[in-house]
């Protein structure tokens, strides 16, 4: 019986997909969940020995769904979940071994820490940004209405690990302004389908409160120029968001029931 498999979500990630499974082969077997790569993705990971597994994509919840069912009838018991531009650290691979074998929890959260723009994060919610990314595949499923920042519905408790993940989050400022712009959508529609609609002051009031929990509640402020740009364009976001989820109602009244 397969043990443990190392799943990656991939969609034109051939830049970072080869060292990504370079640092998960210390598993029994690792599959990429691919929305239908151009970029040769799928080529390198089958060159590494990575099992390819191709479905059209609809959100991020979907996807983990789709790739607990694969590694499920591959007779794994566990799966670890990894981005493509992620990182497991030989020590992570190593208290991963040791918590299976106890076998005491159904899922583990990992911390992990986030580099942007060449700088590792110490605070506004990046770090320890605990991922539950290691769990038993028959005590774990995703909420698939929740389509971005997707929630393990996990039976049982789950425990932490010591051991990180490094996320290489944002490479430059055009990156995490073209990845926050994809994100807006997928938030401003999780706010439209609660049914939850913006007040003429929200659009201050938001945005300021997201600057304030990311740079003093959370500690963006330990990352000094960094983090004062990131906390800024956090709020910023927020703002958008709630411009486009005015947008939303606008061309469809009515909130999804």
């Amino acid at each position: 019986m397969t043990k443990i498999i190392a799943a990656i979500l991939t969609k034109n990630e051939n830049k970072h997909v080869a060292e990504c499974i370079k640092s998960v082969q210390w598993a029994d077997a690792v599959i990429l969940e691919d929305s239908f790569s151009t970029d040769g993705t799928v080529e390198t990971a089958r060159e590494l020995g990575a099992v390819v597994y191709q479905n059209k994509f609809v959100n991020f919840a979907v996807a983990r769904n789709n790739a607990l069912k694969n590694a499920q009838q591959m007779d794994a018991e566990w799966i670890f979940f990894i981005d493509a531009d992620e990182r497991a650290t030989p020590a992570l691979a190593e208290e991963i071994r040791q918590v299976i074998a106890a076998n005491e929890k159904p899922g583990w959260w990992v911390p992990r820490y986030n580099v942007m723009w060449g700088h590792t994060m110490k605070g506004g919610g990046w770090y320890p940004d605990h991922q539950l990314r290691l769990m038993k595949i028959e005590a774990a499923r995703y909420n698939p209405e929740r389509e971005v920042h997707e929630i393990v519905m996990l039976d049982g408790q789950a425990g932490y690990l010591r051991e990180h993940l490094i996320h290489y989050n944002y490479e430059s400022l055009a990156q995490f302004r073209f990845k926050q712009n994809r994100y807006i959508d997928f938030e401003a529609k999780i706010l439209k389908d609660k049914g939850i609609r913006a007040k003429p002051w929200t659009y201050i009031t938001m945005p300021l409160r997201e600057f304030k929990r990311r740079y003093i509640s959370l500690g963006g402020y330990k990352d000094g120029w960094v983090g004062l740009q990131v906390c800024g364009l956090m709020g910023w976001y927020m703002f958008l968001t709630y411009v486009r989820l005015r947008r939303l109602y606008k061309f469809d009244p009515f909130p999804k029931p």
